[in-house]
């Protein structure tokens, strides 16, 4: 099982990034939670990881603390949850709004992340009521840093993430386009947490 990496970044397209650990580059797909503390290109990361193996692949989940991958694996344990499902839900929100959203009762929150309906929302609620603190615990460790783009390459980007975190192509664009107009010198990360931010409500 690997259970940390630690290298250099050599690529990050939301959902994925590239980490070479002494020589061996590691794909491995992160929330965006994750990608908002990530260093710049070619400098030092460190991601705690998860392997999840399964008939048709192996994919590894890369996460910036400890904590959000306890909560990654927390969520795939809840019936009907996936990886997919549980990185889009720690890319909608952090550790910390996640547990407010369980002990509140807070169901409306959840089934605004993709994929997640209001039963599967209700069993979340339910599951994780007794196996997460009120309290995520958050604490960073990467030191965040935002990739010089130009303003259309940040759209692009962002875009991109967020339809591979499930949304349509087209609310997509009209989120970015929204976030964009109101804050042109946005970097493709702060689109998306802003995009996301005002879907959360």
């Amino acid at each position: 099982m690997i259970g940390r990496l630690h290298g250099t970044l050599l690529e990050k397209q939301a959902p994925f990034l590239l980490l070479d650990v002494g020589g061996v580059g590691y794909e491995v797909q992160a929330p965006m939670t994750t990608f908002y503390h990530l260093p710049e290109l070619n400098q030092t990361a460190t991601l705690y990881t998860h392997l999840a193996v399964s008939e048709t692949a192996q994919q590894l989940f890369g996460f910036a603390k400890r904590s959000d991958r306890d909560l990654f694996r927390t969520l795939i344990k809840v019936n009907g949850v996936g990886p997919k499902m549980a990185v889009a839900i720690l890319s909608g929100m952090d550790a910390d709004d996640v547990a407010r959203c369980v002990h509140d009762d807070n169901v409306s929150a959840l089934v605004k992340v993709p994929g997640v309906g209001k039963k599967t929302a209700e069993r979340l609620v339910i599951e994780l009521r007794d196996k997460i603190s009120p309290s995520g615990g958050r604490a960073d460790l990467l030191n965040p840093a935002a990739a010089a783009l130009t303003p259309s390459d940040a759209g692009e980007e962002a875009e991109s993430a967020l339809i591979a975190l499930g949304y349509k192509p087209a609310e997509a664009t009209r989120m970015v386009a929204a976030q964009s107009k109101a804050n042109p010198a946005a970097s493709a990360q702060e689109l998306i947490r802003l995009a996301l931010r005002k879907i959360a409500g």
